[in-house]
């Protein structure tokens, strides 16, 4: 028996779509024993591919056909071509509508992707490609529509019938059931599409944004969870005024909407404007939550509203570039924690965690790079690389550009391509043209895997009142790559004199000290920087904040290593000696 080759998917093959979607309208109508879907995709040919008319080609799995029509003209079964995870049908025109039904079996869903029951719950877990299970789709995060959904229920068993976008509409129908419209002007791929129906309950309250609107806010859950939705909804409000203030980007729609789901594969989605989250992930009890509960809830909470914006108004052109979302989403979290937490703790934890968990991935045979080359199932690049390592990738940035040209490069990233689908690559070249700088080589850190050693050494010159400090880079062996070129590695610092006091730090040649801490940016295999005006041998304080994501190696002893946690005026580096 021949078992068919899992197909490699490469990042070099990529290619515009051939079609694109401006609007999409959904009805669902769900029963207990299946469910129909009913979509009608206003569509066009992509500009970019050039002329001519090439098939339509639409992802599908698990689904029943039961009709098809091309402007309104019915098609017959020899009009189109079916096969087990496709749809394809020729267009006669650049400007076409396609309207499809099909029938799904929700309740029989164990995959949990797509739309599925949870208990007496319908709910949907689109990404990556879940959306293909729901109707015939151009199911890739590059083909960006409006949508509007309608959907229609037994009012008794589901009073709540949600979706993305503003409510438009609602009412009674036939049999005892109910229907609701919504409308979701912003374009957003197919993987951010969201449905939930059920008898939930569900915590009401309002967020003035800094234009003066209101945005009604609301947390949906199963009623015995009710008294449980106080923390996620004050994390809500601090993370909308946060992203406000420090990234100045306000909320777009008058709703926003949380549901709590027992049954979710992952910690919670970021759906335009109704994110569905794991209950483990939003509810929590002062009475009965630790501290350590109620942060996680504040951070995953924060998280998947920051997509808002990072994720949703931009988003990824393709799967090989979801750290483009993950990874600036899960900085942008960190940050609003260490904000409303204390700074040097969240740090300290945070690279606990990758020193753990990520620094083994990328020592082991699954290392990859933070932007991979290839891969068979997307759902296997959800990994530390890809967030972690890809938070401390934007996180270099920051340290680079400094926080007001960083503000400079993100506001340039998303006025530049809202509602567009991009890359790594545009990130960093919003970055580069805000700030007037050239990190070419710094995207070395999407490309190749591993994590780089970094061996320093020291050299004092009392006649002269020097001191040099000499870094080592080199970056062992992974499966993508044997042979790794120079990164560009921050090297946040301090010198340390007989007190613990920080000198003012001045390179040879510079005219003046460039403050008590600094960032050097190492980016050859071997580097010496050298400081003058130093009177006596001072004590380096290294990699300050963890300014990078290396393995760092200096001779200290133990005499310094408890100077440094006594006296180091930055606290991860105190706690790094202890």
């Amino acid at each position: 028996m021949r078992t068919e080759q899992p197909r490699v998917i490469y990042l070099k093959d990529y290619q515009a779509p051939e079609y694109l979607i401006d609007e999409t309208h959904l009805t669902f109508e769900l029963f207990e024993d299946h469910t129909l879907v009913h979509a009608q995709l206003v569509m066009r040919r992509n500009p970019a591919r050039g002329a001519g008319l090439p098939p339509l080609v639409l992802d599908g799995q698990a689904l029943e056909l039961l009709r098809a029509s091309l402007d309104d003209a019915e098609l017959q079964a020899s009009d189109y071509q079916l096969e087990a995870d496709s749809l394809t049908v020729q267009p006669k025109a650049e400007r076409f509508t396609l309207d499809t039904s099909v029938k799904i079996h929700p309740e029989s869903n164990t995959a949990l992707e797509g739309l599925y029951k949870s208990g007496k719950m319908f709910c949907t877990q689109c990404e990556a490609e879940g959306f293909r299970k729901i109707t015939y789709y151009l199911d890739r995060p590059d083909v960006m529509s409006t949508f509007t959904t309608t959907v229609i229920a037994e009012q008794h068993r589901y009073p709540v019938l949600l979706s993305n976008g503003n409510p438009i509409g609602s009412g009674p129908a036939e049999d005892g059931r109910h229907w609701a419209t919504w409308e979701d002007p912003f374009m957003k791929p197919a993987y951010l599409f969201a449905l939930v129906a059920g008898d939930l309950w569900c915590v009401e309250d309002k967020f003035v944004r800094q234009s003066g609107r209101d945005v009604t806010l609301r947390i949906y859950v199963e009623p015995e969870n009710i008294d449980k939705c106080d923390h996620a909804m004050v994390s809500l409000k601090k993370s909308m005024r946060w992203d406000e203030e420090v990234y100045g980007r306000e909320y777009d729609l008058d709703i926003f909407m949380i549901v709590a789901v027992n049954d979710f594969n992952m910690g919670a989605m970021e759906n335009k404007g109704l994110n569905i989250f794991n209950s483990s992930c939003v509810l929590a009890r002062a009475e009965t939550a630790t501290d350590a509960a109620h942060q996680r809830v504040e951070g995953v909470v924060a998280h998947e509203y920051f997509h808002n914006w990072s994720g949703n108004r931009v988003t990824c052109r393709d799967w090989f570039q979801l750290s483009l979302k993950e990874g600036f989403t899960v900085f942008r979290d960190a940050e609003f924690s260490a904000d409303m937490n204390s700074r040097t703790v969240k740090r300290i934890e945070d690279v606990a965690y990758l020193r753990t968990h990520q620094f083994a991935e990328d020592a082991g045979p699954m290392a990859h790079p933070v932007r991979p080359d290839s891969f068979i199932e997307i759902s296997n690049f959800y990994t530390l690389t890809v967030y972690e390592k890809g938070a401390e990738v934007v996180r270099m940035v920051r340290t680079l550009l400094g926080a007001e040209g960083f503000r400079k490069g993100s506001d340039l990233y998303f006025e530049r391509h809202d509602g567009q689908a991009v890359t790594t690559d545009d990130f960093i070249k919003a970055m580069e043209d805000a700030n007037g700088v050239d990190l070419a080589q710094f995207k070395r850190w999407y490309s190749q895997a591993g994590t780089p050693r970094l061996k320093v050494s020291e050299a004092y010159d009392s006649a002269a009142q020097t001191y040099s400090l000499t870094f080592r880079q080199s970056c062992p062996p992974t499966p993508d790559k044997a042979e790794k070129l120079p990164f560009v590695i921050p090297v946040e610092l301090g010198l340390l004199d007989a007190q613990g006091n920080d000198l003012p730090l001045r390179l040879v040649g510079e005219s003046a000290a460039a403050g008590s801490s600094r960032v050097l940016s190492v980016t050859e295999a071997e580097q010496t920087f050298t400081f003058e005006g130093i009177g006596a041998k001072p004590l380096p304080s290294l990699l300050r904040g963890f300014s990078a994501p290396v393995k760092l190696s200096f001779p200290y002893d133990r005499d310094q290593l408890m100077f440094l946690m006594q006296h180091d005026s930055d606290g991860f580096n105190r706690w790094e000696a202890g």
